[in-house]
């Protein structure tokens, strides 16, 4: 595994990690479930995005991070990126001795909600190619009509912060009209920057389409994880909760330029936060 290299030591606290800023999504969640975690993030961003890369390549990436997280200390990994989890997850999960939580995208709670029976999945090219994806759909999709789309350059918007524009809402109608077109009534945002791009679908389509994020079942998930193997934390003030001195810290990572990342992400996160550089090479 990957030695820790520029932070101090993150004991007992939880990692979360993606391609890119994408992740924050999920992080929200996770940040919102348990208050009394201490977080850390790291947003990949200098080798963003992993839907156009080789299956080794991403995999080089995730176990990287994935080391080099445990290495600082953390006793839990939750892994917010799709494509990562449809190519290496398993891989990731060989190799460490951590519990991993992995997102996948929200196809069966889709097939229960759609009235019209057609559900776009969209996602990087990689993770519609997945054997993770293709499997989710056969085993939940009998009787619809499940639509894969990748959609290239949605991650960029988001890594560059560009969430609303004309350019934005040009390449989400360029995508999504054919889906609609189809009947797609569902859509399942397959990738954890797409969240972010949410508004701005809703802005073109109202309420009509519905959009899944699967952020809080990873939350959920995460949560169930740590109460099953005992490892939630210590340090939970159960008489006052929400005293401000008990909640957990959350520190955000970029392998990017952390001026940029620190903009973005702080734009993503709701508030002006502090990004710090890690420099893992490709």
């Amino acid at each position: 595994m990957a030695e820790p290299l520029t932070l101090q030591p993150f004991n007992h606290g939880i990692g979360v990690f993606d391609s890119g800023v994408g992740g924050l999504s999920v992080l929200k969640a996770i940040r919102a479930a348990l208050p009394h975690e201490d977080l850390i993030y790291v947003a990949d961003s200098l080798f963003a995005p992993y839907g156009d890369k080789s299956h080794a390549y991403i995999t080089q990436r995730t176990l990287e991070l994935g080391g080099w997280l445990e290495g600082l200390g953390v006793r839990a990994l939750t892994l917010a990126c799709n494509t990562a989890t449809g190519v290496a997850v398993k891989a990731l999960r060989d190799r460490t001795r951590l519990p991993v939580v992995a997102i996948e995208p929200a196809i069966k709670p889709a097939v229960t909600l759609t009235r019209t029976g057609v559900i776009g999945v969209l996602a990087t090219q990689q993770t519609v190619l997945s054997e993770n994806v293709i499997a989710l759909c056969k085993l939940h999709g009998q009787g619809k009509q499940i639509l894969l789309q990748a959609c290239p350059g949605w991650v960029e918007l988001v890594e560059q912060g560009e969430l609303h524009g004309a350019k934005t809402l040009s390449l989400l109608r360029h995508y999504i009209d054919p889906l609609v077109d189809q009947g797609a009534d569902t859509l399942v945002l397959g990738c954890t920057h797409y969240p972010f791009l949410q508004p701005s679908i809703e802005k073109i389509y109202g309420s009509e389409l519905k959009l899944l994020d699967p952020a809080q079942a990873v939350a959920k998930e995460l949560v169930r994880r740590l109460d099953q193997l005992k490892l939630e934390t210590t340090s939970k003030d159960t008489k006052n909760p929400l005293d401000s001195s008990k909640l957990g810290r959350t520190r955000l990572v970029t392998t990017g330029d952390p001026v940029q990342a620190g903009h973005v992400m702080s734009q993503l996160w709701g508030e002006s936060i502090v990004v710090e550089h890690l420099d893992i090479w490709g």
